[in-house]
């Protein structure tokens, strides 16, 4: 894929694109590109994560294990889409397994590049720091929303006298 097609891609992502073109540019020239046949592992879960993948073709399947160690699948996503970005920022491990579906493409962009273009813009940080706190904002309220199906009951007798 030519450097004009990288950079397009990057700026389908939400949290590279209102970097700008010369950044853009700088990430799609440092990325990596790998393929993967379908039934391929991307990365699985548990293992140390050193970077991202924005996916350029393909469908990926998404995946976590179960208490008794099956895999529950979560989603499939496409082109555009990031996986692992807070790999960009700190060394952390995966939380998910991630499976080519098809033919998949990816561009993976590795932690010492990001953190280079962190260092060489800051401004790039804010960006950073809003993504991770409209995430935590969103989870937060996610976890208030479910909140209440784990909560002690009363009214369902658990507490009653014998």
């Amino acid at each position: 894929m030519a450097l004009l097609e990288d950079m397009n891609l990057l700026s389908q992502v939400e949290l590279l694109r209102s970097l700008g073109e010369e950044k853009l540019r700088l990430i799609a020239f440092g990325a990596e590109r790998r393929r993967f046949q379908p039934g391929q592992v991307l990365f699985r879960e548990d293992a140390p994560a050193d970077g991202a993948f924005v996916i350029a073709e393909g469908t990926v399947a998404l995946s976590q294990k179960t208490r008794d160690g099956a895999d529950r699948p979560l989603t499939n996503v496409g082109p555009g889409t990031l996986l692992g970005e807070l790999a960009l920022i700190s060394p952390i491990t995966r939380s998910m397994t991630a499976t080519a579906e098809d033919d998949v493409e990816v561009m993976r962009i590795n932690r010492p590049l990001f953190h280079r273009m962190l260092e060489e813009y800051p401004e790039i940080a804010d960006t950073v720091r809003e993504r991770i706190t409209d995430n935590l904002t969103r989870l937060t309220r996610e976890l208030g929303d479910i909140a209440p199906r784990f909560s002690d009951d009363e009214s369902t007798g658990d507490n009653a006298a014998e």
